[in-house]
């Protein structure tokens, strides 16, 4: 049963709206050896681990509820994280839809011995809200106050419409594929 199909639960009392602030979330990491490749640098998946963890922490802080990732927008990596290094990730939520809401994760590395710290990825990821039987729920709007915040609110709207044209695209290319190897 895809997310889709299962009816939606309105969690009571009606959700009143939230600032981003609300949302706001960090969450902080020392690579360690068994988070590294043979080149001492934290594997890109972990990272990616990483986002998705304090992605669904600043969606669940808004939502009050569980959450499930639904997509994770493209993800470059600008600098490696080494081992002994500090990973540090900041979310909050962007925008919300119905169901759905985009939060935007940041990803910077420390060298905890000189303080230095450089950007090295970000990510936009969808979350699901679901109540305690799996129904999706209709969440909270987010309530953008600063300035960056509105650009960031009416941004994900563009996003999520390419997103959605990128859905149906998969759907329709899925459906037309050949089942055999």
């Amino acid at each position: 049963m895809s997310y889709s199909e299962e009816p939606l639960v309105v969690v009571p009392p009606s959700p009143e709206p939230r600032p981003v602030r609300e949302s706001q979330s960090e969450y902080f990491e020392v690579c360690l050896p068994n988070d590294a490749n043979l080149l001492g640098n934290m594997l890109g998946g972990h990272v990616m681990h990483l986002v998705d963890l304090c992605g669904a922490i600043a969606g669940i802080r808004h939502a009050r509820c569980m959450v499930v990732t639904a997509s994770v927008d493209q993800m470059t990596f600008l600098h490696p994280v080494r081992v002994g290094e500090l990973v540090r990730l900041k979310s909050q939520v962007n925008r919300v839809f119905r169901t759905s809401m985009e939060v935007g994760v940041k990803v910077w590395v420390e060298n905890l011995q000189s303080g230095a710290m450089r950007h090295t990825s970000s990510a936009y990821l969808t979350f699901v809200g679901l109540d305690k039987a799996g129904n999706k729920v209709i969440l909270p709007q987010v309530v953008p106050e600063t300035g960056e915040e509105k650009r960031r609110f009416e941004e994900a709207a563009e996003r999520r419409a390419y997103r959605l044209v990128f859905k149906d695209k998969t759907r329709l290319a899925a459906n037309q594929q050949d089942p055999r190897p």
